[in-house]
């Protein structure tokens, strides 16, 4: 038998403004990715042995894990940066140089990698993958058992045509009790059929849904209930949208798994009355829906002609009755907006009163249709990809510098979060009288007040978490990054095109 091959599967951080690495002491949800493809992970290839360490950097407190970016006594390292965004790229880039500075094997996945073009960073001993892991991840281990990466995984396929997904090994007690309740993400299935021009997900997953078995994702619920998880997060972008919900819905309910879960659907499932009420009775406590504008025409410009606002306050309703909380996500910022636009949107959400809110600023995502406009007119004036995060301003607006766009994200966050609201959501909480409504009640009331304590430090509540913890900063790899890569930011990058292989997936093609 030969020496074993250590992976490491590590989701990176960002730098915040202050240039921290950023952590805390309890995550608010977990990462898909880091356990997808630990899951997808052999015990072994061909005789060697394959050890495996998972680790979420937005929810570890110490810095161990980085003894772990070495070769393991007597054999390799691989280091699997995932899930990679732009937002974390110099963070994934720095991780990378000091695993390969200590002799590590180093491959940067993600929605950066999928969609724009990192050429110029190849070649450097640090390889990229560019499609969906269950097409590649194999011969990337076969590869690093061989003992040498290639350069570049995935480049003449995006996506796999029929989802061939593992059943979900949960974490560990250890890492879950990093969370603020037990809890695992997984992905029913994939893909938008959409055509939002802000959003990269119809770049990283395609516009065809694509569905695992329903076996595979009730084996991986089984599981998770067993290891002690109590709330999963489906994370599909559009749960409504998927082929088998009912079906699978329907063998939750039956089968009595008493998991809390929470979904995201489109606006459209206001016409979905019976799937709201599947929702309630298998256990979803919570719907995150993309309400974005309450303009038409700004929806319109942005691509999004499936919303409707006209439909939005039943969404409220609908969730109201079946004792759903209702999460509508908001965008301000869009090229038509003016500053009477911001409030009056604000004023017309807090009267249509969903259970919660968030609120983002437009930011034309790399590798998104929107970031190539903004790119080739020049409106795009944020040179460091950090920012790219959606609570910084980016580019040229209009009507609005920087400064003042920041003012106004945190102002509608304490506007909304008001202690009546708070009240609101309590009382409707009680008249609907389900089990366990006086923990919601205080968990609602609670997470009101972060809200609102958040904003008041101008800190995006919805960052990832609850006590931020400052470990290390980008200063202590910035010798690193320039010796690697020869720069102290990466460039602005061009966007991917689709492989003649995708155009199948398109929708229309």
């Amino acid at each position: 038998m030969s020496q074993a091959l250590q992976v490491v599967v590590l989701k990176p951080s960002k730098y915040t403004v202050d240039g921290d690495v950023e952590r805390f002491r309890r995550g608010f949800m977990p990462n898909s990715t880091v356990p997808y493809v630990r899951s997808m992970t052999p015990q072994m290839v061909d005789d060697t042995p394959i050890e495996v360490h998972s680790i979420d950097e937005y929810v570890h407190t110490n810095l161990d894990y980085l003894s772990l970016l070495k070769p393991s006594p007597g054999g390799r390292t691989l280091l699997a940066l995932v899930g990679v965004q732009s937002h974390q790229f110099h963070r994934a880039l720095d991780l990378a140089a000091h695993a390969r500075e200590n002799g590590c094997m180093v491959v940067i996945g993600g929605p950066h990698a999928m969609t724009c073009d990192t050429s110029s960073l190849q070649g450097r001993g640090i390889s990229f993958a560019l499609a969906e892991a269950e097409l590649i991840w194999h011969q990337i281990l076969q590869d690093a058992v061989d003992g040498e990466l290639q350069p570049v995984y995935g480049r003449d396929q995006r996506w796999q045509q029929e989802l061939d997904a593992p059943v979900i090994v949960p974490p560990v007690k250890e890492d879950l009790k990093r969370y603020v309740v037990p809890m695992l993400g997984l992905y029913p299935a994939r893909g938008c059929p959409f055509l939002c021009n802000f959003c990269s997900v119809i770049k990283i997953a395609g516009r065809k849904i694509r569905s695992q078995s329903i076996s595979t994702t009730l084996d991986s619920l089984r599981m998770a209930k067993a290891a002690g998880v109590q709330t999963i997060m489906f994370t599909s972008d559009n749960f409504n949208k998927y082929p088998e919900a009912e079906t699978l819905l329907t063998a939750m309910i039956d089968e009595r798994l008493g998991l809390n879960f929470f979904v995201q659907c489109d606006t459209q499932i206001a016409r979905q009355e019976h799937l709201v009420e599947l929702l309630a009775k298998a256990g979803c406590f919570q719907m995150f829906v993309g309400v974005e504008s309450f303009n038409r025409q700004t929806l319109l410009a942005a691509h999004k002609g499936q919303n409707r606002p006209g439909t939005y306050q039943e969404i409220v309703r609908l969730c109201r009755s079946y004792g759903i909380s209702s999460h509508f996500s908001n965008i301000i910022g869009f090229p038509q907006d003016t500053e009477s636009e911001v409030r009056e949107h604000l004023a017309v959400l807090r009267e249509m009163s969903p259970t919660w809110a968030s609120f983002y600023i437009l930011c034309p995502i790399p590798g998104t249709e929107q970031y190539d406009d903004f790119l080739e007119q020049g409106l795009i004036n944020e040179k460091n990809l950090d920012r790219f995060d959606t609570t910084c301003l980016t580019w040229k607006h209009p009507c609005f510098t920087q400064e003042r766009m920041s003012q106004l994200l945190f102002d509608c966050y304490r506007k909304f979060f008001s202690l009546g609201h708070a009240m609101q959501n309590v009382r409707n909480e009680l008249r609907i009288r389900k089990p366990g409504v006086l923990k919601r009640s205080m968990g609602g009331m609670a997470m009101s007040m972060f809200s609102r304590y958040s904003a008041w430090q101008c800190r995006h509540p919805m960052s990832g978490g609850i006590r931020r913890v400052r470990l290390d900063t980008a200063s202590d790899y910035r010798r690193l990054r320039q010796q690697t890569f020869g720069f102290d930011l990466a460039p602005l990058p061009r966007s991917l095109q689709l492989p003649t292989a995708e155009l199948a997936l398109q929708p229309g093609r």
